[in-house]
């Protein structure tokens, strides 16, 4: 299974777009801030699975802080961020994947791409979809025997 993973998006959907016609994975997420994107390219792409959570800049929230989300036989813990301290330390993040028996935690909120291994939890941040550094997003690919395949792209 192939999922598009996003954060950061600020109001920007034409690159997130573009991506998600070129690549056609199999599931999109979204990691906040804006929540309206997340729910602008669920109407886009009605007939691919879609998950997302709210960040700190998103008013009025629709969507759960954090969630778990079953891609094939691998557990992934995915929020924003912001709840976890994650621009000082990835720690929290990491035990709360733990504790949701996650092997991958995604996350956003540091506009800053990441793919690293912290004991034998595998923590990505695609870094921002939106303005200001170079866009960017995580291609995640998981295999049926649990494999995982990570690619931090440019938008």
């Amino acid at each position: 299974m192939k999922a598009a993973v996003f954060s950061d998006s600020h109001g920007e959907l034409c690159l997130m777009t573009e991506a998600l016609r070129r690549t056609r994975p199999d599931l999109i997420i979204h990691l906040g801030d804006y929540e309206r994107d997340a729910f602008a390219l669920r109407q886009e792409f009605p007939h691919i699975p879609f998950y997302n959570v709210c960040g700190n800049c998103d008013i009025a929230q629709r969507s759960p802080l954090w969630d778990t989300v079953q891609i094939g036989p691998v557990k992934v813990y995915i929020c924003h961020g912001h709840m976890h301290n994650v621009k000082q330390q990835l720690h929290s993040l990491y035990y709360a994947a733990l504790e949701n028996s996650a092997s991958i935690a995604l996350f956003g909120h540091t506009h800053i791409p990441c793919n690293e291994q912290i004991g034998g939890v595998q923590l990505i941040n695609p870094g921002s979809a939106g303005k200001g550094r170079k866009p960017t997003w995580a291609e995640l690919e998981v295999f049926d025997n649990g494999g995982v395949y990570c690619r931090i792209l440019e938008l």
